[in-house]
């Protein structure tokens, strides 16, 4: 899909980027064993090759699974009361054949995995945990195999509350290899080579509030490929987030995934996204889409979107596909959280396909049908139908039936580029600030230059304290107006104040 049409898209420190097209389409950054060392301080959490082991007994009370009996674990979860521990013995423990066939906890229920211990679902079930009961704790098990269906989960498949999910790993599985609910932790698991997301934390019912991710490792999802499958959906990433009112995602590290690392789209706020590191995805390392309210800090980014930059490019595409892509989102002080504007500071962004990209569609409001969040609207005007003429040419709904990109504060990052590490000769070394220019619907109030001249202009984006290290071009209005540093930094933009840019050594 393309990002624009989507919702696409103290010391001073320095960053490096790659420019060019040189190379075929298809290239992959290669794999990645071990990240770099150096960059914003960001630990590495090694949990696929290291996972820790569980409990080599059954805890004291627990109820023991036998992987010799079938289904032994969901039978025994039925008749056993709330709040039971189980203890998975060593092996591969199966469920019923029917695809249906899954794990239904009860509340407070904990499943505990001994050293060995998995969960096949032999690609025959859907699920492996499901239900509505809230704070359940998964374990130090491994859960592969299973086959849920596009846009579903594995684990805490109907978006439960208050679960716990820590030290598992989560491999091999189609769709989603686990869904989120309210209050839920995931910490210090591995989610690699799912079809569809590692995580897809989304709630179709009631509020998906105080996520955290923390110290997971994220890898190699996306393996069905389903941005090829249905062109356009925006349906893929390491991690989708879709509604979610508060959220910690800490010290993970995502990368060699197949499309974006970490993607939050449609009405997300109050973000904490720090001391990560995104290395290697195919696509943007983070996206941040028609949503508001977020720090972005200390991350380690590099060698992402090195695919499907290039890819665009090579087709003569001049918009600044970006590894940071902040697409409709900005800082909104009426709407509660624990900032209010989108601050992005301290981090390294180091031989990415391209920098920062801030966008606004003109075209893309609630009630337009350039909206791709069909049937959703801001978090300032939650009827649709109000967002219609005459009305919306006027305050406030003028303003508050369009996600904005405003109010952010990008400073004191390093932003690397080195042409040759890329393989590039252009279109790979752009920081960006740009709208299209409106042409629809024919009642859209938004037609024209009046949503570039505002994100350029007067919604508060700065760009300050920031050290550049590598040939950066700078994007500003629309496409067609790419700035070298003096012009970035002059009238009218002035943007990247007491900032500072070193094209290469010696210079």
């Amino acid at each position: 899909m393309k990002w624009r049409s989507r919702a696409l898209p103290v010391a001073a420190l320095a960053v490096l980027v790659a420019t060019g097209c040189d190379g075929s389409p298809g290239d992959r950054a290669e794999p990645t064993s071990a990240p770099s060392k150096s960059g914003a301080g960001a630990a590495v959490a090694r949990v696929c090759a290291k996972p820790a082991a569980g409990p080599a007994k059954a805890p004291a009370g627990a109820v023991t699974v036998d992987p010799k009996k079938v289904n032994d674990l969901a039978a025994k979860t039925k008749s056993s009361p709330a709040n039971t521990t189980f203890w998975l013995r060593p092996g591969t423990h199966r469920l019923d054949p029917d695809r249906h066939a899954q794990v239904i906890p009860k509340k407070g229920n904990r499943y505990l995995g001994a050293p060995g211990a998995v969960l096949d679902g032999r690609k025959k079930n859907q699920y492996a945990f499901g239900g509505d009961a809230p704070d359940v704790t998964v374990s130090h098990l491994t859960v592969r195999r299973f086959v849920a269906p596009h846009d579903q989960g594995v684990v805490n498949h109907d978006s439960a509350d208050g679960w716990l999910i820590e030290h598992s790993k989560i491999e091999n599985n189609s769709g989603a290899g686990l869904m989120a609910g309210a209050r839920q932790q995931v910490r210090a698991n591995c989610l690699r080579d799912n079809g569809q997301y590692g995580m897809n934390a989304y709630k179709g019912t009631g509020p998906l509030r105080d996520l955290v991710v923390e110290g997971n490792e994220i890898t190699g999802n996306n393996t069905g490929d389903w941005e090829k499958r249905r062109e356009g959906c925006g349906c893929t990433g390491g991690v989708k987030f879709w509604a979610v009112d508060g959220a910690d995602i800490r010290g993970n590290w995502v990368h060699d995934n197949r499309g974006t690392g970490l993607w939050a789209d449609t009405n997300n706020n109050d973000f904490r996204i720090e001391n990560n590191v995104l290395e290697a995805n195919d696509g943007a390392a983070l996206i941040y889409e028609t949503s508001y309210n977020a720090v972005i800090r200390k991350n380690t980014i590099r060698r992402n979107n090195w695919v499907e930059g290039r890819r665009e490019a090579a087709g003569g595409d001049n918009f600044p596909f970006a590894t940071l892509y902040l697409s409709e989102s900005g800082g909104e002080p009426r709407v509660r959280a624990r900032t209010d504007k989108i601050e992005v500071y301290r981090n390294l962004l180091e031989n990415n396909w391209s920098g920062i990209t801030l966008w606004e569609n003109a075209d893309r409001f609630c009630n337009s049908p350039a909206n791709t969040s069909s049937g959703d609207c801001t978090l300032l005007e939650k009827n649709t139908d109000r967002c219609a003429r005459p009305q919306i040419a006027t305050a406030p709904l003028y303003t508050d039936c369009r996600w904005k990109t405003q109010r952010v504060d990008i400073h004191t990052n390093r932003f690397v580029l080195d042409k040759s590490v890329l393989k590039c000769t252009e279109r790979c070394d752009r920081m960006a600030v740009l709208a299209n220019y409106g042409t629809y619907p024919k009642w859209s109030p938004y037609k024209g230059e009046r949503v570039a001249d505002a994100i350029t202009h007067k919604q508060g984006n700065r760009w300050r304290d920031n050290v550049y290290i590598g040939p950066w071009k700078f994007v500003a209005h629309d496409p067609s107006r790419v700035l070298d540093f003096g012009q970035w930094q002059g009238a009218p933009y002035e943007q990247d104040e007491n900032s500072t840019i070193r094209v290469r050594d010696g210079d």
